[in-house]
């Protein structure tokens, strides 16, 4: 299992860093990475830390590849593109964006903006526009299919967008607390569940093994 999509106490997750880590190697994890929610006033915090301490697990162990990262969160859309520049200069690996979920109160043009700043995934990205799907994959933008609850109830509208215009998805978490961890068993459901025919989870599996790749190798 790789999941890009996890929260620790440096946001609103309930635990350390090194036992979110932990937790996520007993589950059977290849490669996490923290993406805690950030904006203006958090982001050069996030970057310190978070960069930080991933060197130091990735040097510490080799079980597990842990990758910086940060889910830009709850920003106006012009905000994003700096955000993302800034993140990328300071040593994150992952950049997020919050999407525009049905269950909260994402400004419209997020998505959108997230997509011209091509971040590394755009998260629960909601109804997003056949527009905006073209562009992500114009612009190499994983769409997220998610096992979170509440923002997997457009998991099948993201399915359908994405298979459609040939759109690279993957399968993330959202972790915020232990329980939120799955196996890659429960992955592969999830992702029927959104639609995804059997013969295609491989590649979207594979999406994420690229994406790490792509960060690692650099």
């Amino acid at each position: 299992m790789i999941d890009l999509h996890t929260h620790t106490i440096w946001s609103d997750g309930e635990l350390v860093p090194a036992e979110h880590i932990r937790r996520a190697m007993v589950s059977g994890y290849k490669a996490i990475a923290i993406t805690d929610h950030a904006d203006i006033s958090n982001i050069d915090l996030l970057c310190q830390e978070v960069v930080k301490f991933a060197t130091t697990m990735n040097k510490l162990q080799t079980d597990i590849i842990v990758l910086p990262g940060v889910e830009i969160t709850h920003v106006l859309p012009e905000e994003i593109q700096d955000l993302v520049k800034y993140a990328r200069g300071h040593g994150i690996q992952i950049v997020a964006v919050h999407g525009e979920t049905i269950m909260e109160p994402v400004r419209f043009g997020t998505n959108m903006a997230a997509i011209q700043a091509k971040v590394d995934f755009l998260a629960h990205p909601g109804f997003i526009s056949e527009e905006e799907v073209e562009l992500a994959v114009q612009n190499n933008v994983c769409l997220e299919i998610t096992a979170r609850k509440g923002h997997s109830l457009t998991n099948g509208y993201v399915a359908k967008l994405g298979l459609k215009y040939h759109a690279k998805m993957i399968i993330n978490t959202d972790t915020h607390t232990h329980n939120d961890f799955i196996s890659g068993e429960m992955a592969e459901k999830v992702l029927l569940g959104a639609g995804i025919e059997q013969s295609l989870l491989k590649n979207i599996f594979q999406n994420s093994e690229d994406l790490v790749k792509s960060k690692v190798l650099r």
